[in-house]
């Protein structure tokens, strides 16, 4: 049950998280498209400057958790004005960092925000959605990551590349500001649960069922298909395309757009019905990510099929999140917080991956068609989530 009284109202405190939300997003990805600068700048390679990406995202999902348990018996409201103060201070920090291993630093403590926000975000917007609009209020949180691919990151690269990298950053600090104030005004004070001696307990149940480590699997695996080549998306697209640097914000803002409106279909497709929804989102993107590595040397034809391939795999977030949290939704604090742990667990995997390939020499050409293998992997999780549902219904059907 939502703890807005009147179905009018939950768009507006959402409103507040999708702002929140953009900053967070736009704060990890934007490493991406200042990729180049940050690794020129430090005196660093590209498969080093992805180290950045890497144990940002392993800082995500080592420190998510922990933290998620060591706080489940604050309220969720205080929880979130706290860490968006120190989101932004991290953030500065990384403004202001005069080496690689100081940016480092800075950026693991940005991700120790991160995991936590998103798990506390996502518990709140389905507290304040009617129960049957949950996967699309998880689509418009996610709809905050995917406004950053459409508007942060190709302005946060273009402003990089105009005026340095450190002006990102400080314009990212100044967005968490201001979605800080908005979290502070439009998100209400909602009902706590009670809170039982046994809630430590609760919370691994409900994040140990069969379902939701199901689902972790399937995240893990499709980030890592994504990120595999996502995370050296500059180079492919300057290095192998043959595209000038000036022309990739342009293209990063079509993916984005594309990506945006493909989130909100499919968390209102993941309202009808889940798991088909999912099946069929990850059966398409495979065909668009392989024909992206055919076309990878051939700029319109590559930057066509990124596009379409980010319209249709963004659709993907939205109902695989929501179904976590309806699994585990009498404890769903660590459950949620998990979601960024198997998130960034792939992409981790995904730019080391991606790094490794590039470092011995296969190419840049090499790396969408790495992407489809673990793509393969989560369409095969996702059949598996599928029969896991049918026998769990056949067993619910009375004799």
């Amino acid at each position: 049950m939502a703890d807005v009284t009147t179905a009018r109202n939950w768009m507006v405190p959402i409103i507040a998280l999708f702002l929140a939300t953009f900053a967070v997003g736009t704060s990890e990805l934007i490493v991406a498209g200042v990729l180049p600068a940050l690794a020129a700048d430090f005196s660093v390679d590209i498969p080093t400057a992805g180290l950045l990406i890497t144990g940002y995202a392993l800082g995500v999902a080592v420190a998510a958790p922990i933290l998620s348990l060591i706080t489940t018996g604050l309220s969720r409201r205080f929880l979130l004005m706290g860490v968006m103060a120190v989101f932004v201070a991290a953030t500065a920090l990384c403004a202001v960092s005069d080496s690689f291993w100081m940016m480092l630093a800075a950026r693991l403590l940005v991700a120790s925000c991160h995991g936590l926000f998103f798990g506390v975000a996502m518990v709140i917007a389905t507290r304040l959605a009617p129960s049957n609009r949950q996967n699309s209020a998880v689509s418009l949180i996610v709809a905050g990551v995917t406004l950053s691919a459409v508007l942060g990151i190709p302005l946060g690269t273009a402003i990089g590349n105009a005026y340095g990298w450190r002006t990102t950053f400080w314009l990212i600090a100044v967005a968490g500001v201001v979605a800080g104030v908005a979290l502070f005004v439009l998100i209400p004070r909602l009902r706590e649960a009670e809170r039982r001696a046994d809630s430590f307990a609760a919370e691994l149940r409900a994040a140990s069922r069969p379902a939701v480590l199901l689902c972790y699997g399937i995240i893990g695996l499709f980030t890592t298909g994504v990120f595999s080549f996502f995370a050296y998306l500059v180079p492919i697209l300057t290095t192998a395309g043959g595209m000038p640097i000036g022309q990739v914000p342009w293209v990063l803002f079509g993916m984005g757009l594309a990506g945006f409106f493909g989130n909100l279909i499919g968390g209102r497709l993941g309202d009808w019905k889940s798991t088909p929804t999912m099946i069929g989102i990850l059966a398409l993107f495979i065909v668009l990510v392989l024909a992206m590595a055919m076309v990878v040397t051939q700029t319109w034809p590559l930057i066509a099929m990124l596009c379409l391939a980010w319209l249709v795999g963004f659709g993907f977030p939205a109902p695989v999140q929501a179904r976590i949290l309806k699994e585990a939704q009498e404890a769903p604090n660590f459950a949620s917080t998990l979601i960024s742990s198997a998130f960034n667990i792939g992409i981790a995997a995904g730019a080391a991956i991606g790094g490794a390939a590039i470092a011995t020499g296969w190419g840049y050409g090499a790396l969408p068609l790495m992407g489809v293998a673990f793509l393969v992997l989560a369409l095969v999780g996702t059949l598996a989530l599928a029969v896991l549902d049918r026998r769990t219904a056949a067993i619910a059907q009375p004799a």
